[in-house]
């Protein structure tokens, strides 16, 4: 009788940022090592992008607001570009009193992007000593 095969699977992401593993074929112990059966291999129906899944945030982790390319995405580990475009629109919100309703809520995200750029930044203590170009504004948005 010959030895039990093991499951060989792949992480599979979803759109909808969940993971499923599919099984592609079974391992079989040999003396070398292990020998791999794979099972019949055809390409889905959908065309994949080849860019990876976004990232989800953990619980209480910080996210972009609903709007932009990195709508909803969390913070840390983002783009220069998108912390820089997310930050001015936090700025343009504080800086508009008819939206003072929003200012508490994006004062704390405002925070939050600061912190991470400061992160990437090596930790300094400004966000920007004024040697570096102005952060992209409205006409520079990435999308």
């Amino acid at each position: 009788m010959s030895e039990p095969g093991f499951p060989v699977t792949v992480s599979v992401s979803r759109a909808d940022g969940s993971v499923e593993q599919v099984r592609v074929g079974t391992a079989f112990k040999t003396p070398e090592g292990f020998s791999l059966q794979l099972g019949q291999l055809a390409i889905g129906a959908t065309q994949d992008s080849g860019a990876p899944a976004p990232r989800r945030a953990a619980a209480g982790e910080p996210v972009f607001p609903p709007y932009g390319r990195s709508k909803g995405q969390p913070i840390a580990g983002a783009t220069m570009q998108d912390l820089e475009y997310y930050a001015n629109g936090c700025r343009r919100t504080l800086d508009d009193p008819g939206k003072s309703r929003w200012h508490e809520k994006e004062r704390v995200l405002l925070a939050a992007i600061e912190a991470e750029i400061r992160r990437q930044k090596g930790g300094s203590s400004s966000v920007s000593d004024g040697s570096e170009p102005p952060p992209p504004g409205d006409e520079d948005a990435p999308f």
